[in-house]
């Protein structure tokens, strides 16, 4: 961008903090996977309360920052997509319909991700919440124990750790999250190569080309 080119300030301090906060915290949560344990979780309930603070700014923050100007139709959207792909697509000061759909998706994703991650360590032990197993009732007697495949032991008595099914839907949500994350990394590449402007930057520093 020209040094003499006009700005303009769209990006508020929060959705700058917000944005590069969350890179951070959701980059240690998914690279520890749970090793070390606090650190996992402290990463984990960073983003969810990032999250739930940028749902609350989607409808009391400034105009870029609201869910209503960057929320647009499904037709919309692909036509943006349609036009990146053609060289086609049109400038827009704040989030693209493309960039708004990301943004949703994400919020969800990462929604879904802490809110599952959430529930195994409140309903489990920290020990489970670890490993991603549940306890399961003790096993008494050879026939139970032979119907749950838990060798009978000596007193017939032996307890169980089953998979807990919240971990695999927790994990799926999170590569999904990672997923989008790279789409998205794509999308700015190609909208800043479109536009001639570096849209990193202008999360950093919260202006661009008016």
């Amino acid at each position: 961008m020209p040094e003499t080119a006009p700005t303009v300030r769209v990006w508020d301090p929060f959705i700058r903090v917000f944005h590069w906060t969350l890179v951070a915290g959701f980059a240690v949560a998914y690279l520890t996977e749970g090793e070390p344990f606090w650190f996992h979780i402290t990463a984990g309930f960073t983003v969810a309360a990032l999250i739930a603070a940028r749902i609350v700014w989607g409808f009391v923050g400034p105009a870029h920052a609201r869910f209503s100007d960057f929320v647009y139709r499904p037709s919309t959207v692909i036509a943006d997509l349609k036009g990146h792909l053609t060289g086609t697509s049109k400038r827009y000061l704040g989030h693209n319909p493309a960039g708004g759909a990301m943004v949703v998706a994400l919020i969800l994703a990462l929604a879904g991700t802490t809110g599952t991650g959430a529930i195994m360590y409140f309903t489990g032990s920290p020990e489970e919440a670890r490993s991603g197993e549940a306890a399961t009732s003790a096993v008494s007697g050879d026939e139970e124990a032979e119907a749950r495949n838990v060798p009978g032991g000596e007193d017939g008595e032996k307890g169980e750790r089953a998979e807990n099914p919240l971990k695999e839907v927790h994990e799926l949500f999170a590569n999904l999250a990672l997923f989008l994350v790279i789409l998205h990394i794509g999308g700015v590449a190609l909208s800043s190569f479109a536009h001639r402007e570096n849209l990193p930057r202008s999360m950093v520093t919260g202006v661009k080309r008016a």
